[in-house]
């Protein structure tokens, strides 16, 4: 790392024909616009990258059911890399030149764009007004809190919109939440909830004692399909300015494919899930306890 170069860097997940294509662009946004900025990608096929000399592309094979919780294992290896790193969907956009000073990064713990306390974020939960998903969800999380000992009304325990954060190094803290997120992933999936990391990366950080804070993270510009719309109803973003990363986006996401095609997909994704399943009761069973009392 020569001298100008700064001591983080951004990073992604990328698995997938889909999330590898829009990754690659978002590799190119940060090679403009931060041209000093390694961009660490784990993905199945590091050899879509080789060009981009920008990108450390490492090889990854999921490990989760589904792929949301994989996110901790692109922190892991950033961390191991760089004093701090900047997590970034694979499906964001950079639109403006990076400081490279950040100062928000150099405090030690989470920094995200987005971020509530669990009362607030379930709060139609609390009033009755949420659908079964959300309830199950917000039942699932309350239990995990009582597992690790953890008041899920506390300031401690926040929930992390995981689109975009960064993680700074805290004198090892930042490896205890690793590894509890790993276990509340594993305890998410058995019960049947695929996602809901933004809630995992709180409660492994009040676990571990890490802290997180918001920012409005002065320095970063992106775009980011669901708050863009929201910007455009507000008046504060315009249409004509951003379509052509909404089409760049569309032209990924949904590529036209043959009927065979689809077909053959959605067996492969089935035979996946249930060996992912099955591998999932498996490694469980070596703490009973946690999992399933």
């Amino acid at each position: 790392m020569t001298q100008a170069e700064p001591k983080f860097c951004f990073c992604t997940l990328a698995l997938g024909t889909k999330y590898r294509g829009l990754a690659l662009l978002l590799a190119k946004d940060i090679e403009k616009y931060s041209p000093h900025t390694s961009f660490i990608v784990l993905t199945d096929h590091p050899h879509n990258f080789s060009e981009q000399s920008n990108v450390l592309a490492f090889k990854h094979r999921q490990q989760g059911v589904k792929s949301y919780h994989d996110k901790r294992f692109v922190i892991e290896k950033s961390l191991s890399l760089f004093n701090s790193c900047i997590f970034i969907d694979a499906d964001m956009r950079i639109l403006a030149p990076i400081p490279q000073e950040l100062t928000w990064l150099q405090l030690p713990g989470i920094t995200a764009r987005g971020c509530e306390n669990m009362p607030k974020k379930y709060a139609k939960v609390l009033a009755g007004t949420a659908n079964a998903k959300v309830c199950k969800e917000f039942q699932l999380t309350h239990k995990a809190a009582k597992k690790l000992n953890l008041q899920l009304e506390s300031e401690e325990v926040k929930f992390v919109y995981e689109y975009l954060f960064a993680v700074t190094k805290d004198s090892g803290r930042e490896i205890e939440f690793l590894r509890e997120w790993g276990k509340i992933a594993l305890y998410y999936e058995l019960n049947g909830v695929y996602d809901a990391e933004g809630n995992a990366i709180g409660l492994a950080a009040a676990k571990a004692g890490l802290p997180v804070r918001w920012s409005a993270m002065e320095g970063i510009t992106f775009f980011k399909d669901r708050t863009e719309f929201i910007k455009i109803q507000k008046g504060q973003s315009k249409m004509e300015e951003m379509s052509v990363y909404f089409e760049q986006q569309q032209m990924l996401e949904h590529p036209n494919r043959s009927f065979f095609e689809r077909v053959v997909e959605k067996i492969v994704k089935y035979i996946n899930f249930s060996y992912k399943i099955l591998n999932l009761r498996i490694q469980t069973l070596k703490n009973f306890d946690f999992y399933y009392r």
